[in-house]
């Protein structure tokens, strides 16, 4: 039972940012001049791309404002920035990068960071490890004397990287290298492979310090792990070194990697076995970096290591009983919110673990409640940070991702796609521009927009609407002779912190893969506004809202009418009022995920190769196509309901990197994503969006039925059950992606991490209860809510305990962790 539970441990990466923007970018080789410099961004793990911004027009201090967001799927060494200029009849020219190890990367955790960027030398452009095997001999030899010869076995590669999109044609040369050493040893080439198999052996002969000594004088079995017979300094100089290069055939081959081993680390073991990871050219010449600009980068890198779910029971106990304890300020779900009040990391999984076992209402309504209490004027409710609106924010995000894509995706894909200019300022029109065809422009958008939002009240999830019916009770409780407050209190999340910022920062809730244009930028920042004043306005009162801009108040005379303000009352009348909404569905197809892949040909003609072809997949919430490109008819067309698996496919089947197959009832569906993200982001969606059909696959094929057998199994029947168990899908419902177990390990790391605060929190509990004084204490402690010391108290003890449990359980399970040297471990550097 306890090997089932350490199998069950996993280590999840997640990497959240921002591509903010760069400055002064150096000179780029090439024909460009510097002044036309069109620049984009990606980011890389190890040598993968994962993603890639839009092209920066004309520009050598471009602001990208790229977001992202996405699980680490692998293990990785180093995660890289390149900045390249975008070349119109050749390759685009590399800028510089900036590069940041694995283990560095908490060190920026958190914060904006100018980076300086360093030269792109293909030298250094390495991934990959190497499995080697080194051991010493004692041979004798013809003339009777003792020697050393050093066999190195060369076992195998992994994560070798893509040559132009594909698997290279790998193959090493061993060396020993020393004083007066140059001995070089090369291996066959294997083709079309990121993990090569080489298992070949090479045998160097080591000069004996004794140039001649007879068997009978110095030989014994006693003595044959004596190796003095080699020169001490020889051996302190000697090493292996590997280097692993693509076969280019007619042209120069391709630097891979290299790793070096010194021969003295088998002094103290005669065989030495491991795993290296694959390191730049370490003799190349560093040549003096020139000044090519900088980067100003936001990252967060967060490791969890999920234990069994068992282990997180008790934490996930106390956090879920949070709602029911009085006052709601001494739960613990409310504690780590205050203990982390400047982290947003704090409240998200808090939500998810309340959003996914239905306790989200009423904990959300208790500290709204709390809140009020302290609200003395209803036009100030609900708009500070607090942790009442921090969740109610995460919320909507989760709960309401297919409603914004049903409300808002239509029009703002128009927008952008139209680029209509709506510029209304006069000090920013550009030459030739129109004002009064700009504020037509707007309008129409604006009465667009604004119609698809009041509207959509069918659509608004439940959980909304009770969240939302839920605060205008609290507030009209709370401003009884108010009569505007009960639609304020409502119309300040669903207007101000959800419609009104989607609008402005589309790419953010996934309504666009990238950050619009500056131009396009403008009109959703005018837009924004405007919905933003209607909603607050329509609720508030009927006088008109005073804008900052002379330009924007002007502009808002065109709204001053009573059907407005009665559209935005009937819309919060509809998402907050007492109708049950449990049988509400989204009755539009919602795209759920869309990107460029290559997809295996299929023909019935025998004569004819099959090959890949660059294809559209679309996912949404009722079938899976793919076009010929974005935007075309469908060339083929699977019901969700259809889909019987969803399985990652062996390298070995195509020769290709990140490939899943999608088995429907009629034929699988063989598609290579771009790269490792791309592939677990698909099959994770599909796999959901499938997880309860019928006729689900209990087995399924790793590889492809090709030559009359499947090649992973090789049986011969077209129809045999698939060799290995289908993946179990954990999440079923898509409107609410959660993981328990890792919110669960989210939380316990965070309360690890402010165990300093937990403890202050404790000593003002301590302090309130005992002192009967005026309570001077409670200025010190003033950043923590303590209503009740005992009862918080009373709760911080059973934190600590769960914590203390936690970590006992983290504690026995460290000696699991992959030895040094090991696939999952590998060596880094040399040896010493």
């Amino acid at each position: 039972m306890a090997e089932e539970d350490d199998a069950r441990i996993r280590i999840l990466q997640s990497l959240r940012g921002k591509i903010c923007e760069a400055k002064n970018l150096g000179p780029v080789s090439g024909p460009n001049r510097q002044k036309d410099l069109c620049t984009f961004c990606t980011i890389s793990l190890d040598q993968e791309e994962v993603f890639r911004t839009k092209v920066f027009d004309k520009s050598v201090s471009p602001f990208y404002g790229e977001d992202f967001y996405f699980e680490i799927p692998r293990p990785f060494q180093c995660l890289s920035f390149y900045v390249y200029a975008k070349a119109v009849f050749q390759r685009d020219l590399p800028v510089g990068k900036v590069s940041i190890r694995k283990d560095d990367l908490c060190k920026y955790s958190g914060k904006e960071n100018w980076f300086s960027l360093q030269p792109i030398d293909p030298n250094s452009e390495v991934q990959g490890k190497v499995h080697l095997e080194m051991r010493l001999n004692e041979v004798i030899t013809e003339n009777g004397s003792t020697g050393q010869q050093l066999l190195v076995r060369i076992i195998e590669c992994k994560d070798l990287p893509l040559i132009s999109g594909q698997n290279c044609d790998p193959y090493a040369t061993v060396s020993l290298v020393g004083p007066a050493r140059s001995d070089q040893k090369k291996t066959k080439v294997k083709k079309k492979t990121s993990n090569p198999q080489f298992e070949e052996t090479f045998f160097f002969e080591l000069k004996s310090a004794v140039s001649e000594v007879t068997r009978s004088s110095s030989y014994s079995k006693k003595s044959t792990g004596n190796f003095h017979v080699v020169e001490e300094e020889d051996i302190e100089k000697l090493e292996i070194k590997v280097d692993l290069w693509n076969n280019e055939n007619l042209a120069q081959d391709v630097f891979l990697g290299e790793m070096r081993v010194p021969v003295k680390i088998l002094r103290d073991d005669h065989i030495h076995k491991a795993w290296y990871l694959l390191q730049p050219k370490g003799n190349g010449s560093k040549s003096k970096s020139e000044d090519l600009g900088s980067l100003r980068l936001k990252l967060t890198y967060i490791e969890d290591t999920v234990l069994p779910s068992a282990c997180y029971t008790p934490i996930c106990n106390l956090l879920l009983k949070s709602p029911d304890v009085k006052p709601i300020s001494a739960s613990a779900a409310h504690i780590l919110g205050d203990i982390c009040r400047e982290r947003h990391e704090a409240v998200l999984p808090t939500v998810r673990l309340l959003l996914y076992h239905n306790r989200f209402v009423p904990f959300v309504s208790a500290v709204a409640a709390l809140e009020l209490e302290n609200t003395q004027e209803a036009n100030t409710i609900f708009r500070g940070n607090s942790l009442a609106t921090r969740c109610i924010d995460d919320m909507m995000k989760i709960v309401g991702k297919s409603y914004l894509a049903v409300t808002l995706k239509p029009v703002i894909d128009e927008i952008c796609e139209s680029n209509k200019t709506c510029e209304i300022d006069r000090v920013k029109l550009k030459e030739g521009d129109n004002v009064e065809v700009n504020k037509e422009n707007l309008q129409v958008y604006v009465q667009k927009v604004f119609s698809s939002i009041t509207q959509s009240s069918s659509n608004c999830p439940p959980l909304m609407c009770d969240v939302f019916r839920s605060l205008r009770h609290l507030a009209c409780k709370r401003f009884p002779g108010d009569p505007h407050v009960q639609y304020s209190a409502v119309s300040s999340f669903v207007f101000l912190r959800f419609f009104a910022v989607a609008v402005l920062s589309p790419q953010s809730f996934q309504l666009r893969s990238h950050h619009p244009d500056p131009e396009v930028s403008r009109t959703l920042t005018l837009i924004s506004k405007t919905i933003q004043t209607l909603g607050s306005w329509g609720s508030l009162s009927k006088k008109l809202s005073s804008f900052k801009e002379s330009f924007m108040y002007d502009f808002f005379r065109s709204f001053q009418e009573e059907k407005y303000i009665e559209k935005v009352k009937k819309f919060l009348d509809e998402i907050s009022s007492n109708v049950n909404k449990e049988s509400s569905r989204l009755d539009d197809a919602v795209v759920l995920k869309e990107g460029e892949v290559q997809k295996r040909t299929e023909t019935k003609r025998k004569i004819v190769k099959k090959h890949f072809k660059k294809r559209w997949l679309r996912l949404t919430n009722r079938e899976l196509s793919y076009h010929k490109c974005k935007g075309k008819e469908a060339l083929c067309t699977i019901d969700v309901k259809n889909i019987r698996a969803v399985e990652k496919l062996d390298e070995s089947a195509f020769n290709r990197k990140n490939m899943f197959q999608v088995v429907h009832n009629e034929k699988p569906l063989y598609v290579q994503a771009g790269n490792c993200v791309e592939a677990s982001e698909w099959l994770e969606i599909l796999g959901q969006v499938s997880r309860c059909n019928e006729g689900r696959l209990a087995t399924f094929h790793t590889s492809n039925y090709t030559n009359g057998a499947w090649q992973c199994c090789k049986s011969q029947s077209t129809s045999a059950p698939g060799c290995k168990p289908c993946t179990t899908t954990m999440l079923a419902n898509l409107q609410l992606d959660i993981d328990c177990d890792r919110e669960a390990e989210r939380i316990f790391s965070l309360l690890s991490s402010n165990e300093a605060k937990l403890q202050n929190m404790e000593d003002a509990c301590a302090s309130m209860a005992v002192y009967q004084g005026p309570q001077r204490e409670q200025e010190e402690y003033s950043k923590f809510t303590i209503q009740e010391p005992k009862e918080t108290f009373q709760t911080l003890k059973q934190l600590r305990n769960v914590m203390e449990e936690l970590q006992r359980q983290h504690n026995s399970r460290n000696n699991i962790t992959a030895q040094y040297g090991s696939l999952d471990n590998p060596i880094v550097g040399k040896t010493s």
